[in-house]
């Protein structure tokens, strides 16, 4: 009789369950990551290795410019992370259902991984303008400084200064390099729970840790050319006579292949890989014990 009133009781939390574990575990791994994301940022726009960058932002702006841009972070995580973990438990349990409860072969993961990235990335860009407005504001000329104070004056201002539809500026690459990433990241991490539990037998936290590692290397190796391309975009600012170096983000990448090959695309990819890789293994961390958790209490 209790279990016949269950579903009642629970009414729309099994289909927002995903997104709200989604844009939880996502922004308990930002407060983690914060600081090495600003590394990356700054790397990416030619500021010198990741030594030189630490110790620049530490002498010149204190510890408190390592968590400059936090606030757009999470709101990013909120509305990104929310909508793509969110629509990739959706979309494989639909895909699952049509595969008569069989597990999915890897490149149907991978197609619910570029997809969720797709959703997700069209959900968070705004988000992600402010926090790559804010982390490279510091950079820019000091009249040409936008002086952000959190991730809803970045928005807001935003908005007031260059039009609603400014707040999808860059969000082309930003989708792009969201499916690359999610396609590498969900893709991988659900095939390796299968193989580390199925065919190796492991234990359900080593299976969650090796997962977690696999899918935040091929998550970073997967979309940190896109990565390079969206930040350059989004940071652009028109020279004296109101030209930007780049129309849009195919010029900026065959600018790029053309002035430093195809590794310039991986410029800062350890920073990059072990801000992307940890991210990634915290999110799923931090989601499998949400979940645990959920458990406990009966949700």
């Amino acid at each position: 009789m209790g279990d016949e009133k269950k579903p009642k009781s629970l009414g729309v939390w099994p289909t927002v369950k995903p997104f709200v574990n989604g844009g939880l575990s996502g922004m308990l791994a930002t407060c983690v990551i914060q600081p090495i994301d600003m590394i990356k940022v700054r790397i990416q726009l030619g500021q010198g290795s990741a030594g030189e960058v630490t110790r620049n932002m530490l002498k010149a702006e204190g510890v408190g410019a390592f968590y400059k841009g936090l606030s757009a972070g999470l709101l990013r995580q909120a509305t990104y992370t929310t909508a793509r973990l969110g629509s990739f438990k959706i979309l494989t349990n639909k895909a699952i259902e049509a595969n008569d409860g069989k597990p999915l072969p890897l490149y149907q993961k991978a197609l619910c991984g570029l997809t969720a990235g797709a959703i997700g990335a069209s959900f968070g860009s705004p988000a992600d303008l402010a926090l790559i407005r804010m982390q490279a504001d510091a950079t820019l000329p000091a009249a040409q400084r936008r002086h952000y104070k959190n991730a809803f004056h970045a928005l807001y201002r935003i908005v007031g200064d260059e039009g609603v539809l400014a707040l999808w500026k860059g969000a082309g690459p930003t989708v792009v390099r969201a499916m690359a990433l999610n396609m590498g990241m969900l893709a991988s991490y659900d095939q390796s729970v299968e193989f580390f539990k199925d065919n190796l037998g492991f234990g359900e936290a080593t299976t969650v840790i090796g997962a977690s590692a696999v899918s935040g290397f091929f998550a970073s190796a997967c979309s940190l050319p896109f990565d390079y391309v969206k930040t350059q975009i989004q940071k652009m600012q028109p020279d004296a006579e109101g030209k930007l170096p780049y129309s849009g983000s195919m010029d900026c990448a065959m600018k790029t292949l053309k002035a430093g090959g195809p590794l310039k695309f991986y410029t800062g990819f350890p920073v990059y890989c072990i801000r992307i890789a940890p991210h990634v293994m915290m999110t799923w961390i931090f989601l499998n014990q949400v979940q645990k958790f959920e458990k406990t209490i009966g949700l």
